[in-house]
């Protein structure tokens, strides 16, 4: 029996199991770092230890009369590692259910706090992305990237609960998706000395039949073309990746790495897609409402005070609907002075975008048809010739949200929508070979992850929603 007591007690407690009523009474094996800790001259210290698994740490009771308290724990100093084992009480302090009476306290690793650099409080967040190897240990990070677990986990809940299948796409692709060409290139020729060939304009350019792959090839911008693949096979998958924008831009909202989920759908049109994607942003948000409260309950005090009721409001919502002709109508109608004046056929801007939600909707609107001018060639063109079947779901404070669209699945129309971005038909003869061998409506949408976490956090950048943000200039870790 004591075999089997000793056996349980070497597993480790996680803080926040700690931390509930239930748990009084239990010996824990507790590992963490120290946040922070108060010597009574009465005799002990308060240690408040946390592992990550809460936004609170759980207060570890110390007394002197443990052998090393001189020699070791009051050395650990803030940062410091330590292992605890003791009994879970009763806390006779407010706001905290219980606490740990130690019965060993055993530094693993000394912290030293005379150049530990968050000790300091109100350290910036500019300051904290050049440490983001230690900025995970401050609270701010510490929910958002639990948040952003939650956001993980509740895409991938989502789909499976719904018989998507899950595929991963690749990351190296010799194909452009978005027919923007910023893209990164791949390879392992010497660019030093790279190899050259005649080139149809009668100059010289790189020989990218000698590189690896045998052609150039570039990070992936999106997997959404590789996902329709799988969707004309098995009807309904989603991938998750990340994805990569050589865009130099050093905005709080641009990312030269970010992750995406994109699925995609046999069998159905536009407004299949726009009811899907409604409902995921209302599951993604329910769930880090109900799974994270205590992570946007502090952020919603220290970063934005709004975002906890923003989210609600989103949950208990009908989107609105209305496409991009319409909203152009409204924009132009509402008497508002925009930077970027309204006309049909411009792209519409995130001011735009957020008069829609802020103003005139007041919720979530979703816009579609939007000129096929300024949309991929992939999307499905109207019968007015003028308008593809796209739409962007727009939101409070960011504007869009989610991109998509029912995909081209005639083959001569999607040829010459090839031909007119400027793209060789005969480079995409396995995406044709999808509108030649049983075509179907299909369609689908991205869902920027950083973007989602941007949202329900309230961070104002980007950078701060991602473990090691990729930027211009910017790959120090």
């Amino acid at each position: 029996m004591q075999k089997t007591a000793d056996k349980a007690l070497q597993a480790r407690t996680r803080v926040v199991e700690a931390l509930v009523a239930d748990s009084i009474g239990k010996k824990v094996r507790l590992c963490g770092w120290v946040r922070t800790r108060r010597d009574s001259k009465a005799g002990f210290s308060f240690i408040d230890l946390n592992d990550g698994s809460s936004l609170k740490g759980v207060q570890i009771l110390a007394e002197n009369t443990l052998p090393n308290y001189e020699s070791e724990i009051l050395k650990a100093g803030i940062g410091s590692s330590v292992e605890v084992i003791g009994e879970v009480v009763a806390s006779p302090a407010k706001g905290q259910p219980t606490e740990v009476k130690a019965q060993s306290v055993r530094v693993i690793g000394y912290c030293d706090t005379a150049t530990y650099p968050l000790q300091k409080k109100g350290t910036s967040f500019e300051f904290l992305r050049t440490i983001a190897h230690l900025r995970p240990r401050t609270n701010s990070f510490g929910a958002v990237f639990r948040i952003r677990n939650e956001i993980c986990r509740s895409i991938h809940s989502f789909y499976q609960s719904r018989g998507f299948l899950y595929v991963q796409t690749p990351i190296i692709t010799a194909s452009d998706c978005e027919g923007a060409g910023q893209m990164f290139r791949v390879t392992t020729l010497d660019m030093m000395n790279p190899p050259l060939k005649e080139s149809e304009g009668g100059g010289k350019e790189i020989n990218f039949e000698e590189d690896f792959f045998g052609r150039a090839t570039n990070l992936t911008v999106s997997g959404q073309l590789e996902g329709e693949i799988f969707a004309t096979a098995l009807s309904d998958i989603y991938t998750f990746g990340p994805t990569f924008r050589a865009e130099n831009s050093n905005t709080t909202r641009h990312l030269a790495e970010f992750w995406m989920v994109e699925p995609e759908m046999a069998f159905c049109d536009l407004e299949g897609d726009m009811d899907l994607a409604e409902a995921f942003l209302k599951q993604i948000f329910s769930d880090v409402l109900t799974n994270c409260a205590a992570d946007m309950e502090f952020l919603n005090e220290r970063i934005d005070n709004t975002i906890i009721e923003t989210l609600k409001a989103i949950v208990s919502s009908e989107f609105g609907r209305v496409t991009y002709t319409e909203a152009v109508k409204i924009l132009e109608d509402s008497g508002e002075k925009f930077e970027f004046p309204v006309h049909w056929g411009i792209d519409l801007q995130t001011e735009h975008e957020r008069f829609l939600t802020e103003k005139h909707f007041k919720k979530p609107v979703i816009v579609s048809d939007y000129p096929k001018d300024i949309k991929a060639f992939y999307m499905k063109v109207n019968e007015d010739g003028k308008t593809v079947r796209a739409m962007d779901v727009l939101v409070p404070r960011i504007g869009e949200i989610i991109g998509g669209s029912q995909r081209e699945d005639r083959l001569e129309v999607l040829e010459q929508r090839m031909r007119d971005s400027g793209l060789n038909p005969e480079e995409y003869w396995w995406y044709l070979d999808l509108r030649r061998y049983g075509t179907v409506p299909h369609a689908g949408f991205g869902l920027g992850l950083e973007r989602t976490v941007q949202f329900c956090t309230g961070m104002a950048n980007i950078r701060d929603v991602i473990p090691f943000p990729r930027a211009p200039k910017s790959a120090d870790f």
